[in-house]
């Protein structure tokens, strides 16, 4: 598989699931530390923990530690990676960024 294809694949497989949508769409409005995301998050501690690594290991959201806490924030290409993960995406993406 390309390289390209791969990490195309891995970005639609991290948005795919509920909670991590859920997460991004959090994000979006802003960063948050861990104990803000659970009280907007319903899920259990190591499953939001889970979740965050896995659209961290995608590219899609940062952290940085503050402290004890750990906050979390959408990249600045997250939602230009989404659009360019999409089937046929590589003649629009401009479009959708610029809609």
């Amino acid at each position: 598989m390309a390289p390209e294809v791969a990490a195309s694949l891995a970005v639609m497989q991290a948005v795919a699931d509920p909670i991590r949508l859920t997460v991004l769409a959090v994000l979006t409005q802003g960063p948050r530390c861990v104990c803000a995301l659970q009280e907007q998050v319903p899920v259990a501690g190591n499953l939001l923990s889970y979740h965050l690594k896995v659209l961290r290991e995608t590219g899609l959201i940062t952290s940085s530690r503050r402290g004890r806490w750990v906050d979390y924030a959408v990249t600045a290409d997250a939602v230009e990676r989404m659009a360019a993960a999409l089937p046929g995406a590589s003649v629009g993406v401009e479009a959708v960024m610029s809609a």
